[in-house]
């Protein structure tokens, strides 16, 4: 977590609360303290009432500071055996394989059609090196044994590409060694090339996911970006903050279900970061371990 984003976490009621718990707590363990010690010794404590005042006011703020001190936010889990990790920056920059999010029709072309500062945009030009033949090419083959959805007429006009796929579908394919990318359908494009989302389709979508990141990924960690804003014009109803206890929802009820990878990294972008209470995400993460 960056020094900005701690600075941030001093500005939450969260960080607050908790502070205020925990140094009140601590004050009431010396208070115990004190109080057996003068039943016990009833002429130590007044004679050094000042200096034990300020020890315990002391200490207790610094306890109260350390345990509501704002970490990195992981979450740890036994049943499954997997972690949650939510982590500000590059998503083409974490450790194993990756999830693209695109739209039905699986269109690559920018930018007219697809977003160029946009997830889907990036694996063209920095994984595949603006080689969209090859990326058409590596999508076409692996959605060879999917089933059409639809297909776009003539008299829709639409650019780019024709075929529509069932909402949900994902391919994986694997232009680096050792990493695979898995690209998610999880918008639908009309004939206007807008794509569009609804949370129902996000839910159907990522159960889908980890299930294609479970038979394929070989158990190692998976990395996706915050799903719903940009062009799926979901941000609406899937706020960021949502979104993030979405995606980490659907992942754990999967993996109760049988293991999907090791490490979950949910990779948000600073502009989407300084929106975000991590502790209130830190709390929502602890909150889905089996009681």
């Amino acid at each position: 977590m960056t020094k900005t984003g701690i600075a941030r976490d001093f500005t939450k009621k969260r960080f607050w609360a908790k502070f205020s718990t925990q140094t009140l707590a601590c004050v009431g363990f010396f208070a115990v303290i004190a109080g057996l010690t003068d039943v016990l010794f009833p002429n130590v404590v007044p004679k050094i009432g000042l200096p034990l005042a300020i020890v315990t006011i002391v200490v207790s703020l610094g306890y109260g500071l350390y345990r509501s001190w704002p970490r990195p936010v992981m979450q740890s889990y036994n049943s499954p055996n997997t972690e949650i990790h939510v982590i500000e920056g590059d998503l083409f920059d974490q450790e194993g394989n990756t999830v693209i999010g695109m739209a039905d029709t699986f269109d690559t072309e920018i930018p007219n059609i697809i977003d160029e500062n946009g997830i889907q945009a990036q694996l063209l030009t920095r994984i595949y090196h603006n080689d969209l033949r090859a990326l058409d090419g590596a999508l076409a083959s692996a959605l060879n044994t999917h089933t059409i959805d639809h297909r776009f007429k003539p008299e829709d006009g639409k650019p780019g590409k024709q075929d529509a796929y069932p909402v949900g579908t994902v391919v994986t394919i694997s232009p680096a060694i050792r990493r695979l990318f898995f690209c998610l359908a999880y918008t639908e494009m009309n004939k206007l090339n807008e794509a569009r989302g609804t949370v129902d389709g996000v839910w159907r979508s990522l159960n889908n996911l980890w299930d294609e990141v479970r038979t394929k990924g070989n158990g190692g960690p998976i990395s996706i970006a915050v799903i719903g804003g940009g062009q799926a014009r979901i941000s609406q109803y899937l706020p960021a903050q949502d979104s993030i206890r979405f995606i980490a929802l659907s992942y754990m009820f999967a993996s109760r279900k049988e293991k999907v990878a090791s490490r979950l990294n949910i990779v948000a972008t600073r502009s989407v970061v300084k929106n975000l209470d991590m502790l209130e995400i830190q709390a929502f993460l602890k909150s889905l371990r089996p009681s």
